[in-house]
């Protein structure tokens, strides 16, 4: 085998075997194929596809080319995928959530990738935290708390690591096959008894239609259960933020708000769908409708807060972290409000803009290299729907100096649309997908 003759064959719109796969991704990890063969790869399949079979043996291949983690728990290991949005902090609820029911959930993350914030970037937000866990570490805070957040080590699919440096400047991100193997090669990695995966659709998400959306969600869930993983997809809305806060800090300060108060809230009603549907796939429950609830209550009754506590100490935090949490994280300089136009209903919110607006404020990363500050962003979001007037606030920016704030609140008023008439709210969940 030789990585020209595979490009060759994908080039004439045939699909490699399952063991050309497998050998074009031990030389992604290895070296033994060239960042051009990487590239021409990426750009035969984004032209020309793999198919479903093509896409499930490139997923394993990538899954198997570095270190896959191994467990011995006496309850089942689950894990959730979001495919991206703005406000998104479900991880920091969910998994707690999770260990409270009995499960362990070791969850491998990633940081902040263009508009959309970083579930790892969040929990660095608060002082001590370190994601960087070597696994028989990680083996022990499953025991401690039941859950842990974490960034992947170099060992886990060191293939995907290549091949999406590649693709990010060769353009073919898009590639449905590519993004499916890229994504469940790392979660797979993790070994989860089952997997459900939150792909968002909406002006905030990377997919802007239900169609692209749901196409992705079916080659996600059909790939991951090929591989042997119990897997379905739930496929939420992303036309405004889910939390009212984008930005490291502030997403943390929401996730205690619900993991300490409870309450209803988007935030709490994604984490309950997305949970129950988790609890129903790993046998913890008879149906989806029994771990919708069981989710609820422990978060209306305040059980994950001990959890996310024991986790985040587990991890270098503060030990008495969910005791006065607001103390701990850490404040902007400047904190100044966005005044409504006019009179009028938010009929439409622009969620990249205002997570790109959270990158400009230094919440993001334009550049792999920059430092991020985890205390800017937009806090107090107003949700589609709502009613305003004229000077009240549509938002209040956090900023580290008076001029990006400045412009934030430019960005803002220009991100949010405020209309005359009353419009229609979409719906949190539009559709579940199960094999």
């Amino acid at each position: 085998m030789d990585a020209r003759s595979i490009i060759a064959r994908l080039r004439r719109h045939e699909v490699p075997s399952r063991d050309e796969l497998i050998w074009f991704a031990h030389g992604l990890a290895d070296g033994g194929v060239s960042d051009a063969q990487a590239g021409a790869f990426a750009m035969a399949v984004c032209m020309g596809g793999l198919g479903a079979q093509g896409r499930a043996d490139l997923t394993v291949a990538m899954r198997d080319s570095g270190e896959v983690l191994t467990w011995d728990f006496d309850g089942p290991v689950i894990d959730k995928h979001s495919t991206g949005g703005v406000g998104d902090c479900v991880s920091l609820v969910l998994a707690p959530a999770l260990a409270e029911c009995g499960a362990y959930v070791p969850m491998i993350s990633g940081r902040g990738l263009g508009h959309t914030g970083g579930t790892l970037d969040k929990l660095e937000a608060i002082p001590g935290v370190t994601t960087q866990i070597g696994q028989t570490r990680l083996t022990q805070i499953l025991k401690e708390a039941g859950a842990a957040i974490v960034g992947a080590t170099g060992q886990i699919a060191p293939a995907d690591k290549r091949l999406y440096a590649v693709r990010d400047v060769t353009s073919t991100v898009e590639s449905l096959d590519l993004i499916t193997a890229s994504i469940l090669s790392k979660k797979l990695a993790a070994s989860p008894d089952a997997l459900v995966l939150d792909v968002k659709v909406g002006t905030g998400a990377f997919m802007k239609t239900h169609d692209e959306a749901r196409k992705l969600a079916q080659a996600l869930t059909e790939t991951a259960n090929a591989a042997g993983c119990r897997t379905s997809a739930v496929i939420t809305d992303m036309h405004q933020p889910l939390a009212p806060a984008l930005g490291n800090a502030l997403e943390v300060a929401e996730v205690m708000k619900v993991l300490t108060s409870g309450g209803v809230s988007p935030l709490a009603e994604i984490s309950a769908e997305l949970g129950g549907t988790l609890l129903a796939d790993a046998g913890m429950c008879d149906s989806f409708e029994e771990g919708y609830a069981r989710i609820s209550e422990i978060i209306r009754y305040g059980r994950a807060a001990d959890r996310f506590g024991r986790m985040i100490a587990a991890v270098g935090g503060p030990v008495h972290f969910v005791d006065n949490w607001s103390r701990f994280l850490p404040e902007a300089n400047v904190i100044q409000e966005v005044p409504a136009p006019r009179d009028g209903y938010v009929s439409a919110i622009n969620g990249e803009a205002l997570g790109l607006a959270v990158v400009a404020l230094g919440g993001g990363r334009q550049v792999e290299s920059d430092e991020i500050d985890p205390a800017v962003g937009l806090s107090n979001m107003q949700r589609l729907g709502a009613r305003v007037a004229k000077g009240e606030p549509l938002a209040v920016v956090h900023a580290a100096r008076e001029e990006a704030a400045r412009q934030a609140v430019a960005t803002v008023l220009q991100a949010l649309t405020i209309s005359a008439e009353p419009v229609d709210v979409p719906n949190l969940v539009y559709e579940r997908i199960t094999a």
